[in-house]
């Protein structure tokens, strides 16, 4: 179920209200947005991309309750997302790793990551940024860029329909 807010967004009340399934949509922004859009995927994906894999790593970094963990694990796990594998120590416990399906996000979190540092900080705000792991660099700005090599503004960019995937 997706939440609506109550309140002012800040406030953080919501009630859960049925969603219907985005998945016949033509858009696969909506596909997409129906299969991981809501932030608590988001979130596992992301730290999943920086290395968690335990579920007490995940409900530790994340402050998520155990059953909503183990449900967005569970969804990301039949999505094809995430794979549950036996721990790498001999462990009894599972890890969770990322598919090449859960890899291809890895775009999906850096300009989600880019767009907030730009636009949901007050100037001075300390937060982080995602950097090359061998230099420490920030890593460049996302931009879109056409077959043949320009850089596209949102106005240079149109939906075709009826293209086979």
């Amino acid at each position: 179920m997706q939440p609506k807010a109550t309140r002012s967004a800040t406030e953080r009340e919501y009630v859960y209200v049925k969603r219907k399934s985005l998945q016949g949509n033509a858009c696969p922004v909506a596909r997409t947005l129906d299969l991981i859009g809501d932030w608590w995927s988001l979130l596992i994906i992301r730290d999943a991309l920086d290395g968690i894999c335990r579920f007490n790593d995940f409900q530790k970094s994340l402050d998520i309750a155990k059953n909503m963990l183990s449900a967005r694990l569970k969804g990301l796990v039949e999505q094809g997302i995430l794979q549950a594998m036996p721990a790498a120590d001999g462990g009894a416990y599972k890890e969770y790793v990322l598919t090449e399906r859960g890899k291809a996000l890895q775009t999906v979190i850096v300009a989600l990551s880019q767009w907030g540092g730009e636009f949901m900080y007050a100037p001075g705000e300390p937060g982080s940024v995602m950097v090359d792991a061998k230099d420490r660099q920030p890593i460049r700005k996302l931009e879109l860029i056409s077959a043949d090599g320009r850089s596209l503004a949102p106005e240079d960019v149109a939906t075709r329909l009826g293209v086979e995937h």
